[in-house]
């Protein structure tokens, strides 16, 4: 006896090839019935034997296609209503979305075949694509992900692209931003002066000669303008970070395949898989030694972001020519958004690019490319973006309704959808009126494809003066909740790894907005989303002229030294420093009267002040500067000695204090007697892992009822000898650890755990 039923399924399931796929299914097993895109995600009914509706059921589930996922799979029992065929119907726009946004997807192998075969009429088209690759969270306007709601909808399809779209046996069926030469969009490039140089592969085969000249182009990509040049011209490089004032922060490039990565780069098995993969991040490696590529690419680092192309423009940039290298940086100034539209590249690139290499397929979300670095045989993101934004992460507990606004440095928002808690895309540092804006459009526009919610509970830091407080008013929030930057690390790490009762967290950062005033980062804590205790914290120093000294790491030298050993420091700053000797003498007066020197307990700081006493950065040119070089002349593979320098806890009040000035002593004794400096900087290392373990101990005797869990957060986490070698000597003594998976442990991922605060406090 037949029978009917109705299955929702919801998840990524739009935008991949899923209707396509249940049609073949349905055909497969002779079942009739319908397949519909809704608000919702997929909506089936199906009609036909009971068993045969399992084994559909079944294969639906475990073989779906490349870029899907499913979340869910409901089904009720039907009326039979004795369909005659299975067909796809249109999609249904009623209600309230709770879709899984399709993220863009590096162009799949079929589609390279075909674009480098010359019997096909896409050959060597650059915006080939199907329902398995391409552009989707980039184009879309609104939902569901039809191609009349993107930007595609300006291409009129000719007769075969039409045929395909429309075909439910072809990998093109339902793909929105099918196109081909003769109806798709074209690529152009244009002198800088805004001069058309040539169209369509004539375009492509000119940048590459450009490109082999020596020239800089600002290319268009899914998410954006990149500046590309040839990667092994030393002069090239130099000219691009002399006309970008990028003096020292590292570049990232493009390589043309992945045996040359191998060349050039360690890659282990899970590094090639995450460069391989569809969402085709840019992956930290070690470079080989001596470097095969030019240092100027990274100075004075060891690791160096490489990415495999993942548009066929990209690819086509490689073809036939003796290109194997590019310099894939993004184009947007410092302090700006990323650049994603045309006239925005001629206005912001006059005095850097030579040339522009643009498509007129627009882009309404730009977005910037992932970094990724695997540390401990886990993928551990630097910056979350192209490739996996939008994806939810999903928790136990509700979250609807709920927005958190981020950090000001790396920020990104996110947003409570039921279970769901969207992170929004890598914003930037919000210290520029731009960013607000384009901060701004992003929410808006994430928020009208999740709700709208009316009167929001909003997450916002403490710190007074961060940029997103503007914001607050236009929401008409129906309460505001201010979390503590450090709290919201800890529960970060927490609900990404599904953690819901107390733990303890160990909390290494920047710089953070503290509940009694000053810079916090190094911070132990307890607690979960509803309460937090501040158990311990490195001992205060002064940070001489403030902001200024995060920029200048020998301010933070001169005033830790100062303020642990007085004259006797600044005897010693002014021979560390001896061309700072006037300027020493300020800070010395400045330290003793409290004039713009607040109190920072920080890690980035602490590793700032050693860079500049051990000479590797005085000055930084980019954020984390001082930090990310003595991190690079640390051997992560290393293991632990017995090499570490002293340390002390004193009580202050309820609190213990981690004071390292026995620590700073020792690196400044050996250093001055000529110990080899990275045997210091593992010392250095090795005291901050044995520091943070003894801490842990004491408390946990202090609080024997207490949880022996502890979260791992903050940007100093990204240091790979840090996070294995803590994680491991804390497994040792018997605590379970964890650190991130889903979101950066900087500040990218500090509005998950903003959010999860506002939610569990409201």
């Amino acid at each position: 006896m037949p029978k009917a039923i109705l299955v929702r399924i919801k998840g990524r399931v739009q935008g991949v090839g899923f209707r396509p796929f249940v049609y073949q299914l349905a055909k497969k097993y002779g079942l009739k019935g319908t397949v519909q895109n809704n608000m919702d995600g997929v909506r089936l009914v199906l009609e036909g034997q009971e068993k045969t509706l399992c084994y559909m059921l079944d294969e639906l589930e475990n073989k779906s296609p490349r870029l899907s996922r499913i979340d869910s799979i409901e089904s009720e029992e039907l009326s039979y209503s004795n369909f005659q065929d299975f067909t796809i119907i249109p999609s249904e726009r009623l209600g309230t979305s709770s879709l899984v946004i399709p993220v863009d997807a590096s162009v799949c192998d079929d589609c390279l075949k075909e674009m480098n075969d010359p019997t096909n009429f896409r050959f060597q088209y650059p915006f080939i694509n199907c329902t398995q690759c391409g552009p989707r969270y980039t184009i879309i306007d609104e939902l569901p992900y039809d191609r009349t709601f993107t930007v595609m909808r300006e291409f009129e399809m000719c007769e075969k692209c039409r045929n395909e779209y429309n075909d439910p046996t072809n990998r093109r069926h339902h793909a929105q931003p099918i196109a081909c030469p003769f109806c798709g969009p074209k690529v152009t490039l244009y002198s800088i002066n805004g001069k058309k140089e040539a169209t369509g592969s004539d375009a492509i085969h000119l940048a590459k000669e450009q490109l082999k000249a020596g020239k800089i182009l600002a290319v268009k990509g899914i998410g954006g303008y990149h500046l590309a040049c040839d990667a092994t011209n030393q002069k090239a490089i130099e000219e691009l970070r002399r006309r970008k004032t990028r003096p020292q922060k590292p570049l990232a490039i493009m390589v043309k395949n992945i045996e040359l990565v191998k060349t050039s780069c360690e890659v282990n098995s899970l590094e090639e898989k995450a460069l391989i993969s569809t969402e085709a991040p840019i992956v930290v490696l070690r470079q080989k030694q001596p470097h095969q590529l030019p240092t100027a690419l990274a100075p004075g680092i060891k690791t160096l972001g490489v990415m495999l192309p993942y548009t066929p423009l990209h690819h086509l940039l490689f073809a036939e020519s003796k290109l194997d290298y590019l310099v894939m940086t993004s184009a947007n100034p410092s302090g700006m958004p990323m650049l994603y539209k045309d006239d925005e590249a001629f206005d912001y690139l006059g005095d850097i690019a030579d040339y522009v290499l643009t498509g007129n397929r627009k882009i309404k979300h730009p977005i910037d490319d992932s970094v990724i670095q695997v540390i401990n045989s886990e993928i551990t993101f630097l910056r979350r973006a192209r490739g996996y934004v939008p994806d939810p992460i999903y928790t136990k507990n509700s979250h609807h309704g709920v927005l958190a606004f981020g950090s000001q440095q790396k920020n990104t928002f996110a947003i409570g959808r039921h279970h769901e808690i969207f992170v929004g895309p890598h914003i930037g540092d919000m210290n520029h009126y731009n960013m607000l804006q384009h901060y701004n459009q992003e929410l808006d526009h994430l928020l009208q494809w999740m709700g709208p919610f009316e009167n929001p509970v909003i997450a916002i830091d403490k710190h007074p003066g961060y940029t997103v407080r503007e914001l607050l008013d236009k929401f008409n929030p129906s309460k505001v909740v201010e979390v503590q930057h450090h709290h919201a690390h800890h529960v970060s790490c927490m609900v990404d790894n599904g953690v819901d009762e107390c733990c303890f967290g160990i909390i290494l950062d920047g710089t953070g907005y503290g509940e009694d005033g000053n810079v916090w980062g190094f911070e132990i804590l307890y607690g979960d989303a509803v309460n937090y205790k501040r158990l311990a914290h490195l001992r205060y120093t002064p940070l001489p002229g403030g902001e200024k000294a995060i920029k200048e790491p020998w301010r933070i030298a001169v005033g830790m030294l100062i303020e642990h050993f007085g004259v006797e420091g600044k005897k010693v700053s002014e021979q560390l420093f001896p061309e700072k000797k006037y300027e020493i003498g300020i800070i010395h007066n400045m330290i003793e009267k409290t004039l713009n020197s607040p109190l920072a307990g920080s890690c980035g700081r602490l590793f700032d002040a050693v860079s500049a006493i051990l000479g590797v950065c005085t000055t930084s040119s980019y954020d984390g500067e001082a930090a990310i070089k003595l991190s690079e002349l640390m051997d992560a593979t290393a293991s632990l000695s017995n090499n570490g320098y002293g340390y002390q806890f004193n009580r202050v009040g309820e609190l213990l204090e981690i004071d390292f000035a026995r620590c700073l002593s020792g690196i400044v004794h050996d250093y001055v007697n000529g110990r080899n400096k990275k045997e210091i900087i593992h010392a250095f290392h090795e005291t901050i892992v044995k520091a943070c373990r003894d801490c842990i101990k004491i408390m946990s005797t202090q609080l024997p009822q207490a949880n022996r869990k502890v979260v791992l957060s903050g940007g100093s986490f990204h240091n790979p000898f840090l996070v294995t070698q803590m994680k491991r000597i804390l497994e040792m003594e018997g605590f379970r650890v964890y650190t991130h998976k889903q979101v950066p442990c900087n500040d990218g991922g500090l509005s998950l755990g903003q959010l999860k605060v506002a939610s569990a406090q409201n």
